[in-house]
């Protein structure tokens, strides 16, 4: 079976990580045109602990643009591990660039006490 070359991108992304993560969750970050979301992932149990989105009703009301809505959902993520006291993390961008809307969200949470 032969990849494109995005999911090469991803799965090269994805298994430098879950090599390492065996004591740290994996923080996956989804990005579309409009939307934005991320989920707190235990790899050993394969289960999602934390989720956070920008379709979820309250931020949808809010009417902002993209970039304020991705700094709005990273602070309810932070704010959700932190009652689970999830505080150290791997950041795993998949197949989207560290910049623009991916790295306003990484610093949001970076800022609201995550670490990776």
């Amino acid at each position: 079976m032969k990849l494109t070359t995005i999911e090469r991108k991803k799965y090269r992304v994805r298994n430098k990580l879950k090599k390492v993560s065996k004591n740290r969750y994996r923080l996956s970050v989804s990005r579309s045109t409009k939307n934005i979301s991320a989920q707190i992932i235990d790899d050993v149990k394969k289960e999602t602990l934390v989720s956070a989105s920008s379709i979820d009703k309250d931020i949808r009301v809010l009417k902002k643009n993209k970039i304020e809505i991705s700094s709005i959902v990273a602070e309810l993520l932070a704010k959700k591990a932190n009652e689970k006291n999830i505080k150290k993390v791997y950041f795993d961008r998949g197949v989207f660039k560290y910049h623009g809307r991916v790295k306003i969200f990484a610093e949001t949470l970076r800022k609201n006490g995550m670490e990776f």
